[in-house]
């Protein structure tokens, strides 16, 4: 008997949205070994050389001007994506993903990013019958997800299925089961095996992610972080941002035994596991990552739009705190250093208590789309 093939789609529109979609791979095939997962980022997929452009754009767009990128996300945040742009989606950059589908014969399509979720909708449209989820990877709903010919919307909170429900989604098309995460998140690791095994000192540890969307430009931040590199041991991490890496590790701030600078790592879960704080930008990925190592989180300038709503349902649940200055940082130091309070016990106990940690819902889901 054939496999059952889901397709996964995502861009490279921020690294959550296919890191959302490889979690959900590796979780369906522990789930079933009678599914076969296919990850792709359709427009790098099908427009290798133009797709690099066009992500450029967006990131420096983000960082050079992030108060225009938030003034587009609130003027459509209650529309779904108006009808050019779908055509302009569908006919110049996605012109091949029916061939690709035809190609690939998936028994579910799943998409972690609006833009092939409208591609496909799209498609369905025009005759196109496999079943299509669409899961939000944020904690808000903007109107650019929705479209009638998503069969099911995974979402991460009550509060996002309500937004969408406002949007006229029928209640039986949505359901709530968390962002999906790596299964290596789901596991405990031997806080002092690692703390070995990293070659750190028995320091209280910082993780600080975010290197890729300006972070590391903020001068006055590096420095005030820096400042407690004799009581705080800092793990810097740059992601695939290596000019940045190239940059710190020339500054001499940097070049210090309590301070260790990494770039792309797929042990990020096991970082968690040896940090006592995570200092991030708040993407809704990376803080639940955080959320279920029970890591407690500062996070540092969201962008407007998303991030800022990510930002505000973690804030307002207590598991985590914005930076408003210098002293925000100072205050979970000084906590950190004096030991206090064990932080990360109490924080992963809210974090369970607060239902946002479900780790193979989203998957059993997309199990129960398949077995229609």
């Amino acid at each position: 008997m054939r496999k059952k093939r889901v397709l996964l789609l995502s861009e490279g529109f921020g690294a959550g949205h296919t890191q959302a979609a490889h979690a959900l791979s590796d979780s369906l095939r522990l789930l079933s070994p009678e599914v076969q997962t296919r990850v792709l980022e359709l427009g790098t997929f099908l427009h290798p050389t133009l797709a690099p452009w066009i992500l450029t754009a967006y990131r420096k767009t983000l960082s050079t001007q992030p108060k225009l990128y938030g003034l587009m996300y609130r003027s459509q945040y209650k529309k779904s994506l108006n009808r050019f742009t779908r055509l302009a989606l569908h006919r110049i950059f996605y012109a091949q993903a029916a061939e690709v589908i035809r190609q690939l014969r998936p028994d579910t399509i799943v998409c972690t990013h609006p833009f092939p979720s409208a591609v496909i909708s799209r498609l369905k449209r025009s005759g196109l019958n496999v079943p299509l989820c669409t899961v939000i990877t944020d904690y808000d709903a903007h109107g650019t997800w929705v479209s009638p010919e998503v069969n099911t919307y995974l979402v991460s909170t009550p509060n996002v299925k309500e937004k969408l429900l406002s949007r006229g989604v029928p209640s039986e098309t949505v359901k709530v089961t968390g962002i999906p995460i790596h299964p290596n998140f789901w596991e405990q690791h031997n806080r002092e095996e690692l703390r070995s095994r990293f070659g750190l000192s028995p320091l209280p540890t910082v993780l600080v992610m975010g290197g890729g969307w300006g972070l590391v430009k903020d001068e006055r931040f590096l420095q005030h972080l820096t400042s407690w590199r004799d009581r705080i041991q800092l793990v810097v991490c740059l992601g695939n941002n290596e000019k940045a890496l190239a940059e710190l590790a020339k500054d001499e701030r940097f070049r210090h035994p309590n301070v260790r600078l990494l770039g792309f790592t797929k042990e990020i879960d096991k970082w968690m596991d040896v940090s006592d704080l995570l200092i991030t930008k708040p993407g809704g990925m990376t803080c639940t990552e955080g959320l279920a190592k029970g890591i407690p989180m500062l996070f540092y300038k969201p962008i407007p739009g998303q991030e800022e709503e990510n930002l505000q349902y973690f804030t307002q649940h207590g598991l985590g705190e914005p930076i408003k200055s210098a002293e925000t940082v100072d205050h979970w130091f000084r906590l950190l250093t004096d030991k206090v309070f064990e932080m990360r016990n109490a924080r992963a106990g809210l974090a369970r208590k607060e239902g946002a940690y479900n780790p193979a819902q989203c998957s059993q889901a997309i199990m129960e789309v398949l077995a229609r």
